[in-house]
């Protein structure tokens, strides 16, 4: 492949992030290292000889995948061994086959078997292909189901259960020895998530307990494509570790000659290098780092694709982020029409366990949404930055999963090597508030607990002490819950909003919070096209509250909700409200108003009263506060750290003396989002005691 574009585009040089760059400039790259890997197949990997998923049958995809002929030997390893590690390359089908196999050889007896995986998109769609493969008439939700949050496809009759590394959790908070499963297989275990990180301590525990008891035993599967196997298999007693042959194709490596601040525009043009070039079912998949982004680069693709300077066929746009409602993460995975390309533009929930067939390209952005908790600072920090060296590997491996590939990386060769090797694990850079509510839920203290890899004990402090304000735990060395604490980890949310629900009875406002939170859960549902900015705020001044950001949510749902469903779809066009993004809060809704309606929490509204809506969110964020001073900036209460208001914000240009917030956002400053106007006053009347040391200690700054 040539390294130069010949693409017939202007070239211009003043563009921000999510502009429209009508025709972007071309981006040169030159080749870059060989293949990663070259594997001794049984099959011809000339791609003349590629036959097309689509013309095989099911059973036939089955048969030829590498795993087959390997099944005996792999079934007489897991009834051999409890414990057992499995590397298995891409495209080997360890995910959707090894479930299948202990299901066919009743390994499993009476239990379920429990496959684990980081990501709601994989979880789902891995068990609707497992379910297709098996034939069950009743389709997912029989013999094989899952569930993720705020969704259960099961059914008693469920034998294989995909399910997220979170709800896996939740479950062994109502049964810590797991009894309900023969088998729990850790997929994809590489990711290191702040759950699956916790559910190695807990399945470890688990089996070493069954075993003690004399109980049924549980066998563990530790998978994935890429990991540390001593370090894994140290931590899991010296386990054995089996490693499967794949069928990763050789991927082509292309790095640009000059960086690219603009990111974006970069893969925008690299793509329509490839759709001029390639044959029309050769599809694509670019990755970008969240909604906003991937929203505004597919909108840019559709309006070049039907230029008519811009050669080639036409071109199917698929958005693919973890908020997505299931019927729209679902419709990636279907082919393009005849002479139609698929580009497929994705956060990193395409890097691992999902495949979507036809993938020949893949334009890597390099970079990456993380979340970082700073102990110092107490800020939850969500922060755009590069991958790492084992994620960018993980990226070009999706082109290589049904024949030879290319991978354009949208950085240069010297940017690669400055890269982290390895991603650190979530649990080392996370708020553990979570984790360590979870953990007293199961009766034990995170400062005993068999980490895999510890986090930081600052971390470990901060969580407690944040529980403590609360009022989930008595003391930092509490082992146990409070009756509060034991109410708030029945709903599968951060305690912070657990708390404001549970506080809500007391406010009279719980229809108007489960609105709220449901509507935190997600992504943003107010869309503004950078093209479109002035009509979208234009239309949605009815929905503005001078109190900020929440009440204009709030505002904006109730409409919505008052609706007849076949308007709804016109009105969010109409009012720039993104569709998806707002039903899936009003999914969610439901679900939590079922755990309320558990706890017997009485469903009542405020009206148009939205003080005790502001008190109530006050009970929960209180740590989140930030107060006006004299240099016209904020700073924040609990370690007094300069922030701005979000541009995006309601009260942006206001100066309002005190304000809760929702995120922090930090490009070249901290930026507050999700914000509420609140009074001093409340503090003290709410949490007098912190109130009294943290708004004192501002005034002296």
């Amino acid at each position: 492949m040539d390294s130069k574009f010949n693409l017939l585009f202007k070239h211009s040089n003043n563009v921000q992030p999510f502009q429209m760059k009508r025709k972007p400039s071309p981006v040169v790259f030159n080749n870059g290292s060989p293949p990663r890997k070259r594997l001794a197949l049984n099959i011809n990997v000339n791609s003349n000889n590629f036959v097309s998923k689509n013309k095989l049958s099911i059973q036939e995809q089955r048969r030829k995948l590498p795993i087959f002929e390997k099944r005996n030997k792999l079934l007489e390893l897991i009834r051999r061994h409890n414990t057992l590690i499995i590397l298995g390359e891409t495209g080997s089908g360890k995910t959707t086959q090894i479930p299948q196999y202990i299901n066919s050889a009743r390994l499993q007896n009476n239990g379920k078997i429990a496959i684990t995986q980081p990501r709601r998109v994989a979880a789902i769609s891995v068990a609707m292909r497992v379910a297709q493969e098996i034939g069950d008439s009743g389709g997912v939700g029989e013999t094989v189901g899952y569930t993720v949050r705020f969704e259960d496809v099961t059914s008693p009759r469920t034998k294989i259960k995909y399910l997220t590394d979170g709800m896996l959790l939740r479950e062994a908070m109502v049964d810590n020895l797991l009894m309900e499963y023969t088998f729990v297989i850790l997929d994809e275990a590489h990711e290191r998530t702040i759950h699956t990180d916790v559910l190695f301590g807990i399945v470890k525990q688990a089996q070493k307990a069954r075993a003690e008891k004399k109980l049924r035993p549980l066998k563990i599967l530790i998978m994935s494509a890429t990991m540390d196997v001593d370090h894994f298999s140290e931590y899991f007693n010296n386990c054995q570790a089996v490693y499967l042959e794949g069928r990763t194709y050789p991927v082509n490596v292309y790095y640009t000659l000059t960086s690219h601040e603009d990111y974006q525009t970069a893969c925008v043009a690299t793509f329509f290098k490839i759709h001029r070039q390639a044959p029309w079912d050769h599809d694509v998949l670019i990755f970008l780092t969240g909604q906003e982004e991937i929203e505004a680069v597919a909108q840019q693709i559709r309006i070049l694709s039907r230029d008519p300077d811009v050669s080639g066929p036409s071109v199917k746009v698929c958005p693919l982020y973890a908020s997505q409602p299931t019927t729209q993460q679902i419709t990636v995975f279907q082919p393009a029409p005849e002479n139609t390309r698929k580009v497929v533009i994705a956060t990193n929930v395409a890097e691992t366990s999902i495949t979507i067939s036809g993938i020949r390209f893949v334009i890597d952005g390099g970079m990456v949404k993380a979340r970082t908790y700073h102990p110092a600072t107490g800020l939850d920090m969500l922060k755009v930055q590069r991958i790492s060296q084992e994620q960018s590997w993980q990226r070009t491996g999706r082109a290589g999963r049904e024949t030879e590939g290319y991978c354009y990386r949208i950085y240069t060769r010297a940017q690669y090597e400055l890269l982290q090797k390895s991603t650190i694990p979530e649990i080392q850079r996370a708020n553990l508030s979570t984790v360590v509510i979870q953990l007293l839920a199961l009766g034990i203290h995170a400062a005993n607990f068999d980490f895999m890899d510890k986090p930081p004990k600052d971390c470990v402090l901060a969580a407690f002490e944040q529980l403590k304000l609360l009022g989930a735990v008595e003391s930092v060395e509490s082992s146990s819950l409070t009756p509060l604490g034991k109410k708030m980890v029945q709903f599968p949310l951060d305690p912070r909003f657990s708390k404001i629900i549970l506080s809500a009875q007391e406010y009279e406002c719980l229809e108007e919070i489960l609105t709220i939170v449901a509507l935190l859960s997600g992504e943003a549902i107010f869309l503004n096209p950078s093209s479109k900015r002035e009509q979208a705020t234009t239309s949605r001044q009815k929905f503005l509250s001078p109190y900020g950001d929440h009440i204009t949510l709030l505002n904006a749902f109730r409409v919505y909700r008052n609706l007849g469903s076949n308007s709804q779809r016109s009105w969010c066009h109409e009012h720039y409200i993104n569709m998806r993004n707002i039903s899936y809060a009003a999914q969610v809704r439901t679900q939590l108003l079922e755990v309320c309606q558990r706890l017997k929490l009485p469903v009542v509204s405020c009206g148009n009263d939205v003080e005790p809506i502001r008190k109530c969110l006050l009970t929960g964020l209180f740590m989140n506060v930030a107060e006006l001073h004299k240099e016209k900036q904020y700073i924040t209460l609990d370690k007094r750290q300069v922030v701005n208001i979000h541009p995006s914000s309601v009260i942006h240009g206001q100066q309002p003396k005190f304000v809760l917030f929702t995120e922090v956002v930090q490009t070249s400053k901290c930026y507050l989002r999700g914000l509420t106007t609140v009074e001093s006053q409340w503090l003290y009347d709410i949490v007098p005691d912190y109130a009294r040391s943290h708004i004192r200690l501002n005034k002296d700054l």
